[in-house]
């Protein structure tokens, strides 16, 4: 019987040690919420929803893309970056960051703007990257979404944003603050043209985006427990020296406070989008 056992230290020595580790880094997800255990493959074809709790993961802007479009879409003004203007440095030079941004991310910034059809509906959409730079809104990404309002005005195409944003970009200065009153002064345009835009906000929507195009939709909506605000809730308790209600800037809170016409589970969205362009481009 000796013959059919193992001889685990003759194989430990025998085997290279990165072929003896497990590799299950990635292949399994822990709910941020009810501290489940999911598959990765699982949460995605969930789209990325906890099939426990319900709870909504972040979900980047290409799968967004993918998740909303019928099949293939055209993305535009893919090549813009940032020229970094203020030469800016902190704990690390803003341009190092750009660089590793684009590296990891394969996109040159916080933006994708793309147009497609949705339920066979031509649309333009522009989805936030929060993993570049905190989804921060500088030069590039005001442009950017400046530039699919003026696509939609053009070909009369709903216009559609999905914000997932940190907020301004401080290390593009007072350039990036002009981003609000540009993409803010372009939606003027789109509704004077009468052609709808629908604001979708996602965890987390804050700062400059929440103060300029996230809010100014012709319908405001958000996923399930999406934080959305102008300053977080910990600068405010520190501000007001009191402790804030519970749930307080997440979007049922919003929805209950008149801020938000509807709250979408991700399951739902895209025939929600579809349904209301119908209603509002009849």
């Amino acid at each position: 019987m000796t013959w059919f056992k193992r001889d685990k230290k003759a194989i430990a020595e025998t085997t290279p040690p990165e072929e003896r580790r497990v590799r299950t880094e990635g292949l399994w997800v822990k709910c941020e919420s009810c501290r489940t255990i999911v598959f990765r493959k699982d949460l995605e074809a969930n789209l990325f929803v906890c099939p426990k709790c319900q709870f909504h993961f972040k979900m980047n802007a290409k799968k967004r893309l993918e998740m909303l479009f019928d099949g293939r879409y055209t993305e535009r003004d893919a090549g813009m970056t940032s020229t970094d203007p203020l030469n800016f440095t902190d704990t690390k030079p803003y341009a190092g960051r750009l660089k590793d941004a684009r590296k990891k991310l394969g996109m040159n910034d916080a933006v994708i703007t793309a147009e497609g059809k949705l339920d066979g509906r031509d649309v333009v959409c522009c989805a936030m990257e929060f993993g570049f730079i905190g989804g921060s809104m500088g030069a590039v990404v005001g442009e950017k979404v400046t530039r699919g309002i003026e696509l939609s005005i053009e070909g009369r195409k709903p216009f559609i944003a999905v914000s997932c944003s940190g907020g301004a970009r401080m290390m593009e200065g007072t350039i990036s603050l002009m981003q609000l009153a540009k993409v803010s002064a372009a939606l003027a345009k789109l509704d004077d043209a009468r052609v709808p835009y629908i604001s979708l906000l996602t965890d987390p929507t804050t700062g400059g985006v929440t103060a300029s195009f996230a809010m100014l939709g012709d319908l405001n909506i958000a996923e399930p427990g999406a934080l959305i605000g102008f300053a977080g809730p910990r600068v405010i308790e520190q501000t007001i020296g009191q402790k804030l209600p519970e749930g307080f800037q997440r979007s049922e809170f919003l929805l209950e406070h008149g801020f938000l016409d509807a709250i979408v589970p991700r399951k739902d969205l895209k025939s929600f989008l579809s349904t209301s362009i119908g209603l509002l481009f009849s």
